[in-house]
């Protein structure tokens, strides 16, 4: 299996766990996942697996960053929503919407 046929089967996959839920609740197993991760998470992980983490904040996906640098490599961020000096999401002032990164996708 090729990488891009793997990414999306991840994502398919990660999409299909988070249907039906809140957005806190997604967020909460993104953070589980990614903070706390299982025996099978990681042993995916050492197989190839890369997790895509969606509408994680900047804060969290920093301490991603520091705290599991070892990982990084099996992670992809998307939509990372830009908070402010108090950890709030930062809102477009014109239009009212949270901001997220440029992440290039």
């Amino acid at each position: 299996m090729n990488t891009l046929t793997r990414l999306i089967a991840i994502a398919i996959v990660s999409t299909s766990v988070c249907v039906g839920n809140t957005r806190a609740d997604s967020l909460d197993w993104y953070k589980q996942q990614l903070f706390s991760p299982g025996e099978q998470q990681l042993a995916m992980e050492a197989r190839g697996r890369v997790m895509i983490y969606d509408g994680l904040f900047d804060t969290d996906v920093q301490r991603a960053l520091d705290e599991q640098f070892d990982r990084v490599d099996s992670m992809m961020f998307t939509g990372t929503v830009v908070t402010d000096d108090n950890g709030e999401p930062v809102k477009d002032k014109e239009t009212g919407k949270v901001l997220v990164e440029n992440d290039g996708c």
